[in-house]
């Protein structure tokens, strides 16, 4: 990578997950953004993972909206708001302020955020407005409210640089988090002595250098912890000093004793070890995430963990405690501004009425609802019941990312009016708004963002909004003038938005509450536009930091909460109609629904196609092959995948990736599947444990094409992915069609080019390509069986010259590199593997050195390991 031009470089913020890590941003020479790594950023001291590393790919104006739209036609601000601002106020006044709902996301900054809980909890006079935090961090939350009195995160990264133990439990740092993984890795190296643990039903690539892996029962996280705790006790290992601090421990040790560790699935043995080794050691940190989180008892797995914590004092201190990474750039900062139903701004509480007078006082709003708003699930089953007749979805894709994803996409379509502001129409949620409103991306906007160990960053602009796009504080702000809120909404500036905030944020720190950035409030414009990172709280009384070594903490009497956690089951139950486990989540290179890293190609180039883990075992017994295309069907709905057999899955536990929507790859939207049953105490969905059926999707044929253009295809299955010279898509379908060259020309769309074929009826094979002016432009091949051709080496000739592209392969001079297995350095398998068996390149530092490949965020290299192994053993058999 190139470094930016010195005298334009900007400092921001990475916009993906809640690592937080700083960039710096510049031209690149050619037209282009160049995006490195900010090695004065306290969160990554230079290092991106992959997505960060190709942002520079993602800010084309490809496919964006670029005016606003009513009812699909172009149309002017002013038309475009005052048709908002009319439509929820005539909600309002005919049905009430909770007919109407927004519905905002991770990916706002906080000034956005602020100004959206502001416009709904102080002057519509609802709670419904939350955000897709619910489906990441909501039973964090809840958790640490139930244990602390307050949403707060005890400690800080430098505890991973410290710790002697590090637990990663419902966490696949490596792919999720990848920066702070490398840190630990890092910190291993210097520090031998430091453990690692993964807790994980798949072994991830978090596994790749642990100490020990736990592969527990999916939802069994609660008795694990809890046995823990019932041995925390038994060795006589409880801090009765600092338990003078802490409520419930007698009743928490009851009811972990009560547990019973069989529904671990763990052996005694490794429940053994794991035991002996977080008791012997003082400086522990458990880290968690979805895996906790998302769950019909994620807020009782948080505490189980905190329990343990908080039996022992291991807290607060250097180097230990517990440690909530968050999924989204700001899950952290929507969850300060009041961005969920259940809360206020700066954590205060809203059925607290001395918190609502104050807030209300401070913002003279008219009125400050007394109850939680609708939460996430519940709110899109009130739009789906017609009880929401008005609802605005900023930056988030709920039609494909909730839970019984198929209904909620009938529930919005079927909305009175429906708002979306975002950067594309190219969205299954979008495509179903009434009023669309183009937003400025990330690049565009200027704000902050708050990262997991509670670092407020700057996100600045170092691109121009392009057309008509706006920030989306300025639209809120608005609506919020036309519906006749006037000067609560006359902000200029996110400088402005964010003094205000942080002034509220000391009448939250008057109430004794932790979030108090209070000594941030007289800034000026210049002060806010130079603000460097900084770690929260910043007020008179504390400067960042940890919390509760000191024994405070933020409930009514000012001790902290063990809470009596016992092990449930996941709600689904299995049984014969659906007897496998459903587990979804993340892949190393893709982020959410898509909507950013589809546009890097080499983002698509690791894993582009959807796909689900299966056991060797279980696809042996329904027939399942290497290569095949697997149905899965649920009582919520069904999806076709790619099958991946793997042993790093156990048998009747399947896996499948949540990132593909109706845009690329519509059949293979797996949150249709999932059950919208929540957890009762925070209304988080459980996403970890659905039940399901897999067998063979019986196809008459199987295709793979490339084109210069995006196409969609009439068929069952197609996966679409873009490539440095296009697309690349692969298909199938249970109809075979009549004439295989007119079904490639539609499917292209290409009338006039010139066809060059091979067509083998008999065998059921066709290989069309279509040439323009000498230059292929796109290219269909099929096959009764899935099509056997060199991929990577194709989907490289649209747009030049390829007379031998029907052959499918490369020519001997010109070798296929193969699936890309490094993104950050597009180094592809074949590559790699040739590197070892012709340069004896036999460990993951030497590929490293020649190559480059998992030198940048080291995300690949239990891949790179797995191919030398490979070798290796075959080395050794032969």
């Amino acid at each position: 990578m190139k470094a930016p031009n010195s005298t334009c470089a900007i400092r921001s913020t990475c916009p993906y997950c809640g690592v937080g890590c700083g960039v710096v941003l510049g031209p690149d020479g050619q037209g282009g953004l160049d995006v490195r790594g900010d090695k004065s950023h306290p969160a990554n001291f230079g290092r991106l993972c992959s997505k960060g590393t190709a942002l520079g790919e993602t800010v084309s104006l490809d496919g964006r909206l670029l005016a606003p739209r009513v009812h699909g036609e172009d149309t002017d601000w002013d038309s475009a708001l005052g048709l908002v601002a009319r439509k929820f106020s005539e909600a309002i006044a005919e049905h009430g302020p909770d007919s109407v709902a927004f519905y905002v996301s991770g990916q706002l900054l906080t000034e956005d955020y602020y100004v959206a809980n502001k416009l709904m909890k102080g002057f519509i006079g609802s709670a419904n407005i939350d955000t897709n935090s619910r489906l990441c961090m909501a039973s964090t939350v809840a958790g640490h409210k139930r244990a602390f009195g307050t949403d707060t995160v005890p400690g800080t990264y430098e505890d991973l640089d410290e710790a002697d133990l590090i637990v990663l439990t419902g966490s696949n740092l490596a792919w999720c988090h990848p920066v702070l993984y490398q840190r630990i890795l890092a910190n291993r190296k210097k520090r031998p002595e430091q453990k690692l643990v993964v807790i994980d039903p798949r072994r991830t690539a978090s596994c790749d250098l642990a100490d020990l892996h736990l592969p527990v029962k999916p939802g069994a996280d609660v008795a694990l912890f809890n046995g823990l705790l019932a041995e925390i006790e038994k060795r006589g290992l409880i801090d009765r000093e600092f338990a003078e601090h802490v409520t419930g421990l007698d009743e928490a040790i009851e009811a972990a004793k009560a547990d019973d560790l069989s529904v671990t699935g763990l052996s005694d043995d490794l429940l053994a070890e794991f035991y002996a080794l977080w008791c012997g050691t003082e400086k522990v940190v458990t880290i968690f995430s979805q895996g906790v989180n998302q769950s019909s008892s994620g807020t009782d797995k948080v505490n189980a963990i905190t329990n343990c914590h908080l039996a022992t004092g291991r807290i607060g201190r250097a180097g230990l405690g517990p440690f909530s990474v968050t999924g989204q750039p700001n899950a952290m900062g929507g969850r300060e501004v009041g961005g969920l139903a259940n809360m206020l701004a700066c954590h205060l509480d809203i059925e607290n009425g001395d918190h609502r007078k104050a807030v209300g006082d401070f913002w003279s709003a008219p009125v400050i609802p007394e109850q939680a708003g609708l939460k996430a699930v519940d709110m899109f089953r009130a739009v789906g019941e017609g009880k929401i007749k008005a609802l605005w979805i900023l930056h988030t894709n709920p039609a494909v990312s909730m839970p019984d994803a198929d209904k909620v996409r009938e529930a919005i379509a079927g909305c009175d009016f429906v708002v979306v502001s975002d950067i594309t129409e190219a969205t299954d949620t979008a495509r179903l708004a009434h009023v669309l409103l183009p937003a400025t991306g990330w690049g565009e906007k200027s704000g902050t963002v708050t990262n997991s160990d509670r670092i407020i960053s700057r996100q600045r602009a170092v691109l121009p909004a392009p057309g008509e796009a706006r920030p989306d504080w300025w639209q809120l702000a608005e609506v919020g003038r036309l519906m006749g809120y006037g000067g609560a909404f006359d902000y200029a500036s996110p400088a402005e938005i964010f003094r205000e905030y942080a002034a509220l944020s000391g009448i939250a720190g008057g109430f004794g509450k932790d979030f108090d950035i209070s000594g941030l409030k007289d800034l000026s414009d210049a002060e806010y536009d130079a603000l460097e990172p900084t770690r929260w709280p910043v007020s008179e009384g504390k400067q960042g930091g940890r919390f509760f070594a000191d024994g405070k903490f933020f409930t009514p009497d000012g001790k902290g909460r063990m809470w009596p956690v016992s092990w449930k089951p996941p709600a689904s139950k299995t049984e014969l109609r659906y007897p496998f486990r459903l587990n979804t989540g993340r892949v190393r290179d893709q982020w959410h629904t898509m909507t950013r890293t589809a546009r890097a190609p080499r983002l698509n180039a690791h894993l582009g196609e959807p796909f689900i883990e299966i056991h060797p075992d279980d696809a042996s017994a329904r027939g399942i092959g290497p290569t095949s295309l697997v149905e899965v069907t649920s009582p919520n709905g069904k999806a076709i995948l790619r099958a991946m057999i793997t042993d790093r899955i156990a048998p009747g536990e399947i896996f499948a990736p949540m990132h593909w929507t109706g845009e690329n790859a519509p059949a293979a939207r797996i949150d249709a599947l999932v059950a919208p049953v929540t957890d009762p105490v925070s209304g988080q969905p459980e996403s970890k444990a659905a039940v399901a059926q897999i067998k063979p999707f019986e196809a008459a044929w199987y295709g793979f094409a490339m084109s210069q253009t995006p196409v969609k295809a009439d068929a069952e299955y197609w996966a679409q992915a873009k490539t440095y010279a296009g697309y690349r898509m692969e298909l199938a379908g249970r109809e075979t069609p009549e004439d295989w060259v007119e079904a490639a020309r539609q499917l292209f769309d290409l009338a006039d080019a010139v066809v060059q074929t091979m067509l083998d009826p008999a065998k059921g094979t066709a290989r069309i390509a279509f040439h323009k002016d000498g230059a292929l432009q796109a290219a269909l091949f099929v096959s009764c069986q899935p099509v056997a051709v060199m991929r990577d080496y194709l989907t490289h000739l649209p747009g030049q010259e390829a007379p031998m592209v029907l052959s499918g392969k490369s020519p001997a001079d010109q070798p296929d590199p193969g699936p890309v297995l490094c993104s950050c350095f597009n180094v592809g398998v074949n590559t790699i593997l040739s590197a070892i068996e012709t340069r004896g390149l036999m460990t993951v530092e030497a590929i490293g050195e020649a190559l480059q490949a998992g030198t940048n965020c080291g995300s690949c290299r239990p891949e790179i390991k797995a191919l030398i192994e490979r070798i290796k053993g075959r080395a050794a058999a032969e």
